[in-house]
């Protein structure tokens, strides 16, 4: 998987260019304040990844991924209101299309086919996969 980053003008100096730094920006959508910062922990070590907003519900999040300049999305299934597939159908009609990758507790079959077929990168297992998210966003 190839992320496109973004660049950072503030890091830019007098040559143009030269000394600007790639920046991966995420936008997580996780309903518990608990995973949420075991997430955003994860996410902000990784050199060049930042969490640039964290939201819980549905409508918070369709409302940031049209507000914010982010190229990845992590997305639960499960949200305080609303559901990520709700986020998914969205996202859909939304000129700005970052990447999606579902992190749930609710791994079945079935999730991960409607997820995928809605337009989700890739698919995540809470229970197992914490550890996959540095690779998948540095590759």
């Amino acid at each position: 998987m190839r992320f496109e980053m973004k660049s950072s003008s503030s890091d830019s100096d007098e040559h143009g260019d030269a000394g600007a730094r790639a920046e991966l920006r995420v936008l997580l959508v996780e309903d518990s304040p608990v995973i949420c910062g075991l997430i955003a922990e994860i996410i902000n070590d990784v050199p060049g990844v930042r969490v640039a907003e964290s939201v819980g519900s549905e409508r918070d999040a369709i409302e940031a991924v049209g507000r914010l300049d982010v190229d990845v999305v992590i997305l639960d299934l499960q949200l305080r209101k609303g559901t990520g597939f709700g986020v998914l159908r969205a996202m859909r009609e939304m000129p700005k299309k970052p990447i999606v990758l579902v992190l749930t507790n609710f791994a079945l079959r079935s999730y991960r086919e409607t997820a995928l077929a809605l337009g989700a990168r890739d698919f995540l297992d809470k229970s197992r996969d914490y550890d996959r998210l540095p690779a998948i966003l540095t590759e």
